[in-house]
């Protein structure tokens, strides 16, 4: 989230795509409750009319996998009616800068592409460059090489029309969300965004995001008040999880993870390091040094130091692809020994959950923590299975559930919250904290009895978090903000600061690249000061009337509470609409007053000292145009690799570089509807939790496949039958469900029917049934690998064994 929960009420207009907020983000539908009590629109845009969309002003059915399409046409409307931002456009995005003439793009594919590799080759997109390397620049944006007018001219394809022929969206609707919410793009407007895994799973959700991110900003909507791009997580410490490094491809605080060409921390810095000609760009991320640095100080304290590397070497250099699909694949292939699973439930919670069964009866051993007995743990005696058959070794290790331990989580709107322990953990369960602390106390000891081939990695770690029975939290926080490890003073403007070795690192603008500072996350330096904990904090004072509460909780980066916020006001500092100001400068104080702001530079108006407001970016502008995604500087509608219907923009049908596998189909004789899945607000993930509490069980015992009645009438199915659901995976028994909130889509003027479940089920706890994602195919987003579980082909028939 750029923006956070209680903003919602400041919205004029909510467009919530990909998301079911009132199901199953409820609390938050409090906020957004409040913008239509203030006037607000809420527009629904969904397959299915959800809780969500009985509550809105306006519902959009749209068909699963085409919201590029669907975004696109409203970033065309925009454009076409003038009704962007124009001055933020032109300040503020890259809409001003000219790509360089090799660029291209023809019927549905960009330059440059290798078709026996399937990638593009990224330098092929980059800017034009003046003789002093910065990117040329059309402040008019006329140029025809300009970014605007490659823009204009890409989305002009995506007129109404075409739009809903894709997405199955009726006219009326679509021209209604249109005129709605590209109304917002006036300073005197603010229009939210908000999204979940409708969005980013897809094998084009990565771009499906960037389309959001376009759209907000043609329209002025990003570091505003009731503006923002906002991601709803799935639970309550997503954010949390993803900031400390648990994607493959990074490390705490979004550092890069290093490559095999990344063969010593210099090269490493060289090439994660950006750098800017333009001394008006704040370029955050040319700090990575000092980040990198004071987290290999975190890792190995006084073991790292300047001679050896600071320990880089111990690190693991990446080669490829690490994501969940490609795991699955490397396992079902025999290719890895053993698996951790901690709250992680692939025998349900993957796609194609089938093969993922069978890739786990591979391994030597499996270690699963969790509260209850998973699918993952019992996939040894699943239903028609020998489990004399299966060599895997299993170990269950007991978890301790949120209430039984102390910690911090970080909410969708970067609000790190401190928790305590409200009871002790239920007989011999621990918490994640105590079994990862007792995992490296055990593997040291092993490695310092017996050897290895290459133990210093862990035998080398830097690990002392107390001596008592569960590790102390506090010291692990600490750690994660930061302290100095020798005495300094640092200039910082007209002030010296003296710091003790040991002190708290105030804010990350303190760390070092030499090895005189620690910091387990860099983002997250500041939540733990001589002052205090700040996640502890709990002063609901909001002087800014805005629901930013800022000594409410902690929020990274700095307690900012709307990030690029610098990007609220015009040039000289004067917000863009005085009736929500997020930041404003005071020209008497030379300050800024209100959210912490974006860097205490001058507005951009000031020559000398003033900064552009996207302080990450090298260029220090948002990005209209993308420079360095693996399938196109601007998001295009391809259709998911299994779809119903001919890509109307392209002779490409699906994204060019996503490696399809073999169980896939697109024969709409075999499977002839579009099946999806989503959540019920009364099951939770996997179902390993849900599913084993009698109350929630009650009010939602059976899996079930919704299904529209024109389908129902079709295939004689009637509510309660048993039905069967198939695809080239495998297939699924559940119960059925005939609702009018599904219909058929008129594409391309063909009727397509829909079918839609839940993931939740499976065969472990007291509600069994057959999980969706056994029919999920495992093919994944060209960026991320995010898998692609919301559009899929398959069959429903009337029938089971409880037919």
């Amino acid at each position: 989230m750029t923006n956070h929960w209680i903003d919602l009420k400041n919205s004029d207009v909510i467009l919530a795509i990909g998301c079911n907020p009132a199901e199953n983000h409820p609390v938050s539908f409090k906020w957004i409750e409040k913008a239509l009590d203030s006037g607000a629109k809420l527009i629904a845009v969904d397959p299915r009319y959800t809780r969500t969309a009985s509550k809105s002003d306006i519902y959009a059915q749209i068909r699963p996998g085409t919201d590029i399409a669907f975004l696109g046409g409203l970033m065309n409307y925009a454009l076409q009616n003038n009704l962007i931002h124009e001055e933020y456009v032109r300040e503020y995005t890259n809409a001003t800068f000219i790509v360089s003439e090799q660029f291209d793009f023809q019927d549905g594919m960009f330059c440059a592409f290798d078709d026996q590799e399937k990638t593009y080759d990224l330098k092929s997109w980059a800017y034009a460059t003046t003789g002093d390397g910065k990117p040329k620049r059309d402040m008019g944006m006329k140029d025809p090489k300009c970014v605007y007018q490659l823009m204009k001219n890409h989305y002009k394809r995506y007129d109404v029309d075409t739009v809903c022929a894709i997405t199955g969206t009726k006219k009326e609707d679509y021209l209604k969300v249109a005129k709605a919410y590209c109304g917002t793009g006036r300073a005197d407007k603010a229009g939210t965004i908000l999204y979940a895994m409708g969005i980013t799973q897809s094998t084009h959700g990565s771009q499906n995001v960037r389309a959001v991110a376009l759209l907000q900003m043609l329209l002025g909507n990003i570091g505003i008040a009731g503006g923002g791009v906002n991601a709803l997580r799935g639970e309550s410490n997503v954010q949390g999880s993803t900031d400390y490094g648990l994607l493959f491809h990074i490390l705490p605080g979004y550092l890069k993870s290093p490559e095999f060409d990344n063969v010593d921390l210099k090269a490493y810095n060289e090439k994660w390091t950006p750098k800017t000609k333009d001394p008006k760009s704040a370029n955050w991320w040319g700090n990575t040094p000092k980040y990198i640095t004071s987290l290999l100080k975190a890792w190995y304290g006084e073991n790292a130091t300047k001679e050896n590397d600071f320990c880089y070497d111990y690190l693991p250099k990446r080669s490829g692809n690490y994501s969940y699909v490609k795991i699955m694949e490397k396992m079902g292939k025999g290719e890895l020994e053993g698996l951790v699973c901690m709250g992680m439930n692939p025998a349900v919670g993957g796609p194609d959950s089938g093969k993922a069964r069978e890739a786990l009866g591979k391994l030597k051993w499996l270690v699963t923590a969790d509260l209850w007995e998973t699918e993952s743990s019992i996939f040894w005696k699943r239903p028609g299975v020998d489990p004399k058959k299966i060599q895997t070794e299993v170990f269950m290790l007991p978890a301790a559930s949120s209430i039984e331990k102390e910690g911090s989580i970080s909410n969708s709107g970067r609000w790190t919250q401190w928790r305590y322990a409200a009871v002790h953990p239920l007989g011999d369960s621990r918490s994640d904290l105590h079994i990862i602390d007792e995992f490296c106390k055990r593997v040291k000891a092993l490695y310092a009895k017996e050897g290895g081939a290459f133990p210093e990695p862990i035998t080398k770690l830097s690990w002392n978090y107390g001596t008592g029975h569960e590790p102390d939290v506090h010291m692990v926080a600490k750690e994660i903000n930061g302290y100095f490890t020798k005495d300094m003073t640092i200039v910082d403007k007209d002030k010296t600061l003296e710091f003790k070795a040991g002190d708290q690192v105030p804010m990350f603008k303190y760390l070092q690249d030499d090895g005189s500072t620690v910091s387990g996350c860099w983002i997250y330096c500041g939540s733990y000061t001589k002052d205090g904990n700040q996640m502890a904090r709990r002063d609901a004072s909001d002087p800014t009337g805005l629901g930013l509460f800022p000594k409410w909780s902690w929020c990274w980066p700095v307690n900012r509470r709307i990030i690029y916020n610098r990007a609220s006001v015009n040039p000289a500092g004067e917000p863009f609409n005085p009736k929500r100001p997020v930041i404003a400068w005071d020209a008497l104080e030379k300050k800024w007053k209100g959210d912490v702001p974006d860097g205490p530079w001058p507005p951009m108006k000031d020559d000398k000292e003033g900064k552009y407001p996207f302080i990450m970016l090298p260029e220090g502008h948002g990005r209209l145009y993308a420079l360095d995604m693996k399938d196109g500087p601007f998001p295009e509608h391809y259709e998911p690799v299994e779809s119903p219907a001919k890509n109307l923009l392209s002779k490409v049908q699906s994204n060019p570089v996503v490696k399809v596998p073999k169980n896939v189909s697109s024969d709409t004789t075999k499977f002839p509807y579009v099946g999806t899945t989503y959540r019920v607000t009364e099951h939770w993930q996997a179902g390993a939790m849900t599913r084993s509490l009698p109350w929630l069980v009650e009010l939602v015992p059976d899996m079930f496949v919704e299904l529209s009645e024109t389908l129902a009438k079709q295939k004689g199915i009637v509510q309660g039958d048993k039905v069967k659901v198939t695809t080239e995976r495998g297939s699924i028994e559940a119960v059925a469900l005939v609702t009018s909130r599904l219909k058929p889509f008129n594409v391309q003027g063909k009727m397509v029917e829909q079918v839609g479940m839940p993931w939740h089920f499976g065969y472990a706890g007291l509600a069994k049934g057959d999980s969706g994602n056994v029919l999920t195919p495992t093919v994944g987003c060209a960026n991320t690998g995010i898998p692609e579980f919301k559009a899929f082909l398959c069959n429903i028939e009337k029938g089971g064994k409880g037919a």
